[in-house]
């Protein structure tokens, strides 16, 4: 159990860190803008109030600490993700890791934001109200993408070391 969460906490804190890095090379690079972890953190505390949608999040009523609650958040999500690669790659994978199973896992990353996330922040599914929408969503398949190459990276270092 010790090393399942071993993984677990590696591979998940290593991939969103990644996740993180490819959006800071999106910004530097091409100009493209920055998760806004406080508004996420902002959503995440509306939750246990009741609140799921907002029709704008920026809109909402603030909360102190946001940001922190948005970047714990975010990390803690990718580890969530790290644990279900880890059960649905069986264990198996730990000692051969292969792309597959945190590459689907990666994917269907991009259906959280898309029916959950995007929605519950006033941006519509799969950012459908927002003007850069097709934009968001390219930038959402390659940002998960890489997060699932890195669960993959995370899991071969281990079974490595």
């Amino acid at each position: 159990m010790q090393d399942f969460v071993v993984r677990a906490l590696v591979m998940g804190v290593f991939a969103t860190a990644v996740l993180d890095l490819w959006a800071l090379l999106l910004n530097r690079l091409f100009g493209f803008g920055l998760p806004n972890w406080a508004l996420v953190g902002r959503w995440f505390a509306h939750l246990p109030r009741g609140r799921f949608v907002h029709a704008d999040i920026a809109a909402a009523p603030g909360f102190a600490n946001e940001l922190a609650i948005g970047w714990i958040m975010h990390y803690l999500v990718g580890i969530a993700f790290a644990v279900a690669t880890l059960l649905l790659a069986g264990p198996v994978f730990a000692k051969a890791p292969t792309p597959f199973w945190p590459l689907v896992v990666g994917w269907v990353t991009i259906l959280c934001g898309w029916l959950i996330l995007q929605p519950g922040m006033g941006g519509g599914i799969a950012a459908s109200k927002r003007a850069n929408r097709t934009q968001i969503r390219i930038l959402n398949i390659l940002g998960h993408t890489v997060f699932g190459l890195a669960l993959w990276a995370a899991a071969l270092a281990l079974a490595r070391g």
